[in-house]
């Protein structure tokens, strides 16, 4: 039996890098070899990144991108350094209002981000991989991809329209060595959650610690925070030769919150 040969050192961009899960996914896709291109709305936030990353002797490329201008994405893909060979949707924030109270600017910015930013980076860099016969493409979701939370409908419904864009797009690449996959996790401890229990904390008229405690850990059987190695570790395996029949599909990392 013949050994697996190693995995190519492949061209990584990942949007919303300059901080949490993409910077966290950044850093430890750049230890297993790969070329990072880190892009964040935060040019600064990007660069420090990728300093860190370069300073851990890995290969790093910072970049601004908006994901929500056609012109910033098609100036960011052409400073890259290297042809995009995994595209890593991760660009994401959140806001906690009850839908009445809900500024519908603020609900179309959250859409914008995580749903309309991500069409339109796949369809930027799809063109190149087809060309190239390989791409992978990574949307970071949520749990919130698959139930829904209280005060939080632009987040539910961005996530959730992910796993119905995944889909179209896996039947559209389904002729080529191009796949596209969203990662399902619960929590994961970054500013973006900490900012989340703050203003659960205060919608809810309870402690911080209890948000933590009785609304994000308690429905996992787990009961803990999911950590960047393993969002790392599953998109490597995705990027891999033995995942390329794994297109369209949600890859729940939820501490078993959704099999009960």
């Amino acid at each position: 039996m013949s050994a697996t040969p190693p995995s190519p050192s492949r061209c990584i961009l990942i949007t919303g890098a300059g901080s949490g899960i993409g910077a966290g996914i950044a850093a430890e896709l750049a230890r297993a070899g790969h070329f990072v291109v880190v892009t964040d709305v935060s040019l600064d936030a990007a660069r420090t990144v990728a300093d860190g990353i370069l300073a851990d002797a890995g290969q790093a490329q910072a970049l601004a991108l908006d994901v929500t201008s056609d012109h910033s994405v098609e100036a960011a893909l052409a400073a890259v350094a290297r042809p995009v060979d995994v595209l890593v949707n991760n660009a994401g924030l959140q806001h906690v209002a009850p839908l009445e109270e809900f500024p519908m600017e603020k609900w179309d910015f959250l859409v914008q981000v995580m749903l309309v930013g991500v069409a339109r980076l796949t369809r930027a860099v799809l063109p190149g991989m087809r060309e190239r016969g390989y791409g992978r493409i990574v949307n970071i979701g949520s749990i919130h991809s698959l139930v829904a939370s209280p005060f939080k409908s632009a987040y539910v419904a961005a996530k959730h329209g992910l796993l119905g864009l995944s889909k179209v797009v896996a039947l559209e690449t389904a002729g080529t060595d191009i796949t596209i996959n969203t990662i399902c996790p619960t929590y994961v401890k970054t500013p973006l959650v900490d900012k989340q229990i703050a203003d659960q904390a205060r919608t809810r008229g309870i402690p911080e610690s209890q948000v933590v405690s009785e609304v994000m850990l308690k429905p996992m059987p787990k009961g803990v925070f999911i950590g960047f190695d393993e969002l790392a570790g599953i998109t490597a395996f995705l990027m891999s030769a033995h995942a390329r029949n794994i297109t369209g599909h949600t890859i729940d990392v939820d501490g078993g919150w959704t099999v009960q």
